[in-house]
């Protein structure tokens, strides 16, 4: 871990902290790393000493010592990359999860997690556990995975089911939702403007999910235009 460490602080770069600081609230300790330079060093540490890297990573986590930020979100990442089957990987998953406390951790280590579709109903249902939990940052998780892994024709309506019927106040949690129901548009738009006529989700996550719709380049202007009239008042 310190042979990693090392690594990590050499990466830093001061005007990339800055930057990072202020569009990720929650993030302590930050150095500046940009992602594509934390996901090389995720790939090699996996390929060459996962476990071990993870589990000293999870002492020092639980004795309560400085992290940096990345060092958390390469815990996720390596979690991804190594060659785990799916046991070893919900075992550590379900220790980093609690870990995440903000948004750029939560959806850089989600997209990774592309192994979710090869097994997608035992992840399916370890997704409606995280949901369960009813913890701001375990609900982010477990939607944003849904969209990144299972928008698709087995799961479309389920993933619709979700978004209506989750309730929690978390506005990280309402923003997740919100964006799974614009990529759910985008792939099945017949099947989303009909669920967006008939809803119980909150004004707030509604409206977004809109916004984010019309935001899209993958969107027609005469679709856009049906949206907006469609936005709560």
């Amino acid at each position: 871990m310190e042979k990693i460490r090392r690594q990590l602080e050499a990466l830093a770069e001061t005007d990339y902290k800055k930057f990072n600081e202020k569009i990720i609230p929650g993030a302590q300790n930050v150095l500046g790393i940009r992602l594509p330079k934390l996901r090389e060093l995720a790939k090699k540490t996996a390929k060459i000493q996962a476990e071990d890297y993870l589990q000293q990573l999870e002492t020092v986590l639980k004795s309560g010592k400085m992290i940096y930020y990345e060092e958390i979100m390469l815990y996720g990442l390596v979690i991804g990359y190594a060659k785990f089957d799916d046991v070893e990987r919900r075992k550590w998953l379900d220790q980093f999860i609690p870990y995440i406390n903000n948004w750029a951790i939560c959806d850089s280590c989600c997209m990774t997690y592309k192994w979710m579709k090869k097994n997608s109903e035992y992840w399916w249902k370890y997704l409606l556990d995280q949901i369960a939990q009813d913890q701001e940052y375990s609900i982010r998780f477990a939607v944003v995975c849904m969209l990144d892994h299972f928008v698709n024709d087995m799961y479309i309506e389920e993933i619709l089911k979700w978004c209506n019927d989750i309730k929690h106040e978390g506005y990280y949690v309402k923003m997740a939702v919100a964006w799974a129901v614009s990529v759910c548009y985008i792939k099945y738009p017949e099947l989303t403007e009909d669920f967006l006529k008939d809803n119980q989700m909150d004004t707030f996550t509604h409206n977004k999910a809109i916004q984010k719709i019309c935001d899209s380049y993958r969107v027609s202007k005469e679709q856009k235009q049906l949206m907006r009239k469609m936005k709560k008042i």
